[in-house]
C-alpha cells in the first residue's frame, strides 16, 4: 500500500466546530480521556474528508492509523452529532421569516444509493407487488427527500427520506411539510412556491396552473402567473446543487435508504456553518 500527501478544501473553522460537537459528545457519554482512537480534531478531520470527499472509510482509516471498523464507527458518529444540530421544519421557516425573506421554495429530490440491502415490497394502487424504494419517475432506487429553500437557494431544511415509489405530495403529506407551510403562510405572511408535483397541497402553496385537458391554450394571465413561478423556482434547483456539488458523499451512498436522512441533514448543517446560516447563540 502507498502512502501520499493529500489536502481537503474545508475551513479550518468547520474542522473546529465539528470537533467541539464530538467533544460534547465525548463528556455526554462519559467517554474517559485517552481511551479514543484519536483527538477530536483527528476524527472531525475524517468525517469532514469522507463528506467532501466520499473515500473508502477503509482506506481513509488506514491513512489515519485506525482501523476499518473504528473509520466506520468514527464516521457514523460525526453524521449523528451534525445530524443533530439540523433545524426542525418550524424553526427554520421561522429563522426564514426572522431575516425578512418573503416566500420559501418547495421542492424535493431523490438520492442514489449503490446497495441492494432493502427487500421491502409494497402494492401499488393497481395491486401490483413493487419495490418501495424503486421511483418509477427516477428509474432507479432511492429515498427522496422533500426540502424547503429561501428566496437565495440557500437550503434551509430536509427532511427524513422517504421510499422512492411515493408521490411528492404524499411524501410533503406523510411528513407533515403541507401543514407546517399551510401554517407559516397563514401566521408569517410566508408562501411557499413549488412545482405541479404539489398541486393540492393547500393554502399559501402556489402551484402552476395546469393546462386544460381539453387542449385550449391557457389564458394569458394564467400563462404569466406560471412564468413568474418558473423564475423564482429555479433557485430550489440551486439549493440542492449547493448541498449534491459540495458534498460528494451524497453522491451515491451504501448507507440504508432510512439512513441516508441522517447523512442529509448533516450535509445541510455543514452548509448553515459554511454559508454563516445558523441561529443566534449556535
Amino acid at each position: 500500500m502507498i502512502a501520499y500527501r493529500g489536502m481537503v478544501d474545508v475551513p479550518r473553522e468547520l474542522v473546529r466546530h465539528l470537533a467541539r460537537l464530538l467533544a460534547a459528545e465525548r463528556r455526554a457519554r462519559g467517554t474517559r480521556r485517552g481511551t479514543r482512537a484519536f483527538t477530536c480534531f483527528y476524527q472531525a478531520l475524517l468525517v469532514l474528508i469522507w463528506f467532501r470527499k466520499a473515500e473508502d472509510k477503509t482506506l481513509l482509516g488506514t491513512g489515519f492509523g485506525v482501523s476499518r471498523a473504528t473509520a466506520y464507527r468514527s464516521v457514523a458518529e460525526g453524521v449523528a452529532v451534525l445530524a443533530a444540530q439540523a433545524p426542525d421544519l418550524h424553526e427554520a421557516l421561522q429563522q426564514v421569516a426572522d431575516d425578512g425573506w418573503s416566500y420559501v421554495i418547495l421542492d424535493g429530490k431523490q438520492f442514489d444509493r449503490d446497495c441492494d440491502r432493502v427487500a421491502e415490497t409494497a402494492l401499488s394502487v393497481k395491486g401490483d407487488t413493487i419495490d418501495v424504494w424503486y421511483s418509477g419517475k427516477h428509474r432507479d432506487v432511492g429515498a427522496t427527500h422533500p426540502s424547503d429553500h429561501a428566496t437565495d437557494g440557500l437550503p434551509t431544511w430536509t427532511s427524513d427520506a422517504m421510499p422512492g415509489h411515493l408521490h411528492d405530495l404524499t411524501c410533503a403529506q406523510q411528513q407533515g411539510i403541507t401543514a407546517a407551510l399551510n401554517r407559516s403562510a397563514a401566521e408569517l405572511n410566508l408562501p411557499a412556491l413549488s412545482d405541479a408535483g404539489y398541486d393540492g397541497a393547500g393554502h399559501g402553496i402556489k402551484t402552476p396552473v395546469k393546462q386544460p385537458n381539453d387542449g385550449r391554450r391557457l389564458a394569458p394571465d394564467n400563462r404569466t402567473t406560471n412564468r413568474l413561478l418558473r423564475g423564482l423556482r429555479w433557485h430550489g434547483e440551486r439549493g440542492f446543487a449547493i448541498l449534491h456539488g459540495r458534498w460528494k458523499s451524497l453522491h451515491h451512498t451504501t448507507s440504508g435508504p432510512r439512513g441516508i436522512g441522517d447523512i442529509v441533514a448533516a450535509a445541510l448543517h455543514l452548509t448553515h456553518v459554511e454559508y454563516r446560516h445558523l441561529p443566534e447563540g449556535r
